[in-house]
């Protein structure tokens, strides 16, 4: 019996470097995990509505082994809870969402106006306006509305998140922590 020695033995190294390869391999083809942005005509892959018509946050998601029918990765949505509401259905369908991203209004020069009884969150669609969803504070049961009323507002800073709530109420929670519940009605 021989002794083994110390670091990876050379088929742990090619194994690794294959993965590598493959992974490379996956990243090239449009399945990238960085966020892209969202064109003027991209309709939402939960409810259909096109993106850049309506206000607030927006989302996307990219899923392991799966696409939107539609277009490319990722799957594209015109709010928060579309986002929540669409992970949750292709979870419960065998899908593996891998990273999903949100609006960052820590990172954007947002706006805030009156449309009818509503005050209404600008949207933004540039891919640097996205954060993945494990960097983010939400600020979920505001006063603020997005596309799907009630939006739910992400932010990278959560300093940025507590001063939101003091001006237009709700609480905040990490971005992960968002349950099925809270998206559920509507």
């Amino acid at each position: 019996m021989s002794e083994r020695t110390p670091g990876p033995t050379r088929r742990q190294v090619l194994a690794g470097t294959a993965t590598l390869l493959a992974l490379a391999g996956c990243q090239s083809g449009g399945n990238t995990a960085e966020p892209v942005t969202i064109a003027a005509d991209d309709n939402c892959d939960q409810c259909g509505m096109v993106i850049s018509e309506h206000p607030g946050p927006v989302g996307q998601t990219y899923y392991r082994d799966n696409t939107p029918t539609a277009q490319d990765a990722p799957a594209r949505f015109c709010s928060t809870t579309c986002t929540y509401r669409h992970r949750f259905a292709k979870e419960q369908q065998g899908w593996t969402p891998t990273t999903t991203y949100l609006t960052d209004y820590s990172a954007v020069d947002y706006d805030l106006r009156t449309e009818g009884m509503a005050t209404v969150l600008s949207h933004h669609l540039g891919a640097s306006a996205f954060a993945p969803l494990s960097a983010l504070t939400v600020v979920a049961n505001s006063d603020v509305e997005g596309a799907m009323g009630t939006a739910i507002v992400p932010f990278g800073d959560s300093g940025d998140a507590e001063s939101f709530v003091k001006e237009y109420g709700g609480q905040t929670l990490p971005a992960e922590d968002i349950q099925r519940e809270l998206v559920s009605s509507g």
